[in-house]
C-alpha cells in the first residue's frame, strides 16, 4: 500500500512557527512523514529538529540535503543527531542538486555529480555505524573520523534524490531509497526500471529500498486558482531553475513544451511560458483543481506500481490557508 507522505513548502514561509504548523497538521491528519528541503531559506536541519521536538510519531526526513554544500562526515554527523532527537523518526535525503545552486549560491564547482554522491553516501552510512572511517575514493580521503558517543540505533536510511537514468540507477545501487520529484506516471515507471538494475548491480534487495515521489498539490474549491498556481510552479522550475528539470522532462515526452517554458521564461514572457503547460500536460505532472480532481490524479500515481510513498507538495505560491486545504483535501 502507497504511504502518503507531505513534502513541506519550499517557498518563504513568515516564520519556523507556520512551518511546524503544517508538521503536525500532517501528523493529526494521518500521513506517515513529512519531508523538509534545503534550498535558500533556513538550513533544514534546525527546522527539522524543532519539528522533531514539536511532533510525537510522523517520521521526519531531509528530501534533500545538498552534497557539495556541507562534507559528507557532517552530513553524517547531522543524519545522527537527528535520529536522536526524533527517537529514531528521521530519514536522510541528500543529492547533488544542480549547478545553478551550487555554484551561484555556494560558491563551489559542480563537477563530477555522480560520484560525489555515490561517495558521500558511502561516507555517511560509513559513520552512521559508529565505526572509524577509512576511505579512499577518487574525491574524497578520509581516516580516522568517528563518532564521539553511540551510534543511533536503528542508524537512519539514507535515500538520493535524481532524476537522471544514472543517478536513479545509482540510488538503486547504494542508496536506501530513492527521492523522485517532477515525473509524469510513465517518468516514473520508466526511471523505477533504472532503479531496480541499480539494485540488481548492487544485489540489493528491492524490499529493502523505498521510493518517494513528491508530487505538486493544490486542491481547493477555487479550481482556476489551483491550477494557476500549480502553472507557476513547474513554469518556474522548468525555466528558473537550471537545465535538470527541463532535461528531465524532455526524457518523459515534453522536450517541445520544456524548451519552449525555458525560452519564454528566460526572456521575461512568464505568461507565455504558463500557456505552454496545457492542462493535459499539468494533469501529467501536478494534482490541481478542485479536491475532487485533485484527490482523483493523486489516486493515479498512487497506483503506479513500484512507488512506495508519495508526497504531496505544494506550489510556490501557495498561501497558508492553501497549503492546509490540500494537506486536509488529500489526507489518507
Amino acid at each position: 500500500m502507497t504511504a502518503f507522505d507531505v513534502h513541506l513548502p519550499v517557498a518563504a514561509q513568515s516564520g519556523i512557527d507556520p512551518i511546524v504548523a503544517y508538521g503536525r497538521r500532517a501528523e493529526s491528519c494521518g500521513y506517515d512523514r513529512v519531508w523538509l528541503p534545503e534550498t535558500w531559506g533556513r538550513d533544514a536541519a534546525s527546522v527539522l529538529t524543532v519539528l522533531a521536538e514539536r511532533t510525537d510519531s510522523i517520521g521526519l526526513g531531509s528530501s534533500i540535503l545538498p552534497v557539495y554544500s556541507r562534507s559528507p562526515a557532517l552530513i553524517g554527523q547531522t543524519a545522527a543527531t537527528l535520529q536522536e532527537i526524533s527517537n529514531g523518526r528521521f530519514r536522510l535525503g541528500v543529492g547533488p542538486s544542480g549547478p545553478a545552486v551550487i555554484e551561484g549560491w555556494h560558491g563551489v564547482e559542480f563537477e563530477r555529480p555522480l560520484r560525489r554522491t555515490r561517495e558521500s553516501v558511502e561516507i555517511v552510512k560509513r559513520v552512521l555505524s559508529g565505526e572509524s572511517v577509512e576511505y579512499q575514493g577518487e574525491i574524497f580521503q578520509l581516516s580516522g573520523f568517528r563518532l564521539r558517543g553511540e551510534p543511533p540505533v536503528p542508524a537512519p536510511p539514507v535515500d538520493v534524490a535524481a532524476m537522471g537514468p544514472k543517478a536513479v540507477e545509482l540510488a538503486g545501487r547504494f542508496a536506501d531509497g530513492w527521492h523522485a520529484i517532477v515525473f509524469t506516471p510513465d517518468g516514473i515507471r520508466e526511471r523505477l526500471e533504472d532503479f531496480h538494475r541499480g539494485t540488481e548491480l548492487g544485489d540489493r534487495d528491492p524490499s529493502g529500498v523505498r521510493t518517494t515521489l513528491s508530487l505538486t498539490c493544490c486542491a481547493l474549491e477555487d479550481r482556476e486558482r489551483a491550477r494557476r498556481l500549480a502553472r507557476q510552479h513547474v513554469a518556474f522550475y522548468v525555466g528558473g531553475m537550471g537545465t535538470y528539470y527541463r532535461d528531465s522532462l524532455a526524457r518523459q515526452g515534453y522536450e517541445e513544451e520544456a524548451t519552449e517554458i525555458a525560452t519564454a521564461w528566460g526572456s521575461g514572457e512568464r505568461e507565455r511560458a504558463l500557456g505552454t503547460i496545457d492542462d493535459a500536460m499539468l494533469d501529467d505532472l501536478c494534482a490541481a483543481g478542485t479536491p475532487e480532481e485533485a484527490r482523483k490524479t493523486f489516486d493515479r500515481f498512487a497506483r503506479v506500481d513500484g512507488l512506495d510513498a508519495i508526497s504531496v507538495g505544494f506550489p510556490r505560491g501557495a498561501e497558508r490557508e492553501e497549503i492546509e486545504a490540500t494537506i486536509d483535501a488529500l489526507a489518507p
